[in-house]
Order: C-alpha cells, then sequence, then structure tokens
C-alpha cells in the first residue's frame, strides 16, 4: 500500500521508497527528516477535497508531504 492510500490514524512501516521517482531536492529532504526503510509513519490529516499536504508522523515528528512524494512510499500496516 502506499502512504497516500493508508487510512487516517492507522500506523504502518515504510516497506520502501521509490527513491528514483521523487525529484532531487524532494528525496533529500525525505531522507533528512529520517524518512526510509524501517520507520514507523502515520497519516494524521489531509486537506480538504483530497488535496495536498498529507500531514504524517515519521517516527516523533509530524511532516507535511506532498500527495505525490507520499505515493512514492510503500508501507506495511503494523501487526
Amino acid at each position: 500500500m502506499r502512504l497516500d492510500q493508508l487510512p487516517l490514524k492507522c500506523p504502518a512501516k515504510v516497506a520502501a521508497v521509490a527513491w528514483d521517482d521523487l525529484a532531487e531536492t524532494a528525496a533529500r529532504r525525505l531522507r533528512e527528516l529520517g524518512l526510509d526503510e524501517g520507520v514507523t509513519v502515520e497519516a494524521l490529516h489531509v486537506a480538504p477535497f483530497g488535496k495536498d499536504p498529507i500531514a504524517c508522523r515519521v517516527g516523533r515528528m509530524t511532516v507535511a508531504l506532498r500527495r505525490a512524494q507520499a505515493h512514492c512510499i510503500t508501507v506495511e500496516m503494523a501487526a
């Protein structure tokens, strides 16, 4: 499942990130925020009408991601 499809308030682990599909600056920002395989993420809030941004908890931080960036992140639901 992609991060942009993750139901709100459902913790998941990042399984993979399609780094090649992201712009270089976006990929660098996500790496600096610590978003990589194995990190726990949780979608907290989506802008009205399903638009950008998506507020996500990454570890202990809350970050805003564009929908296109979230689409490049594959997650697995936490058991």
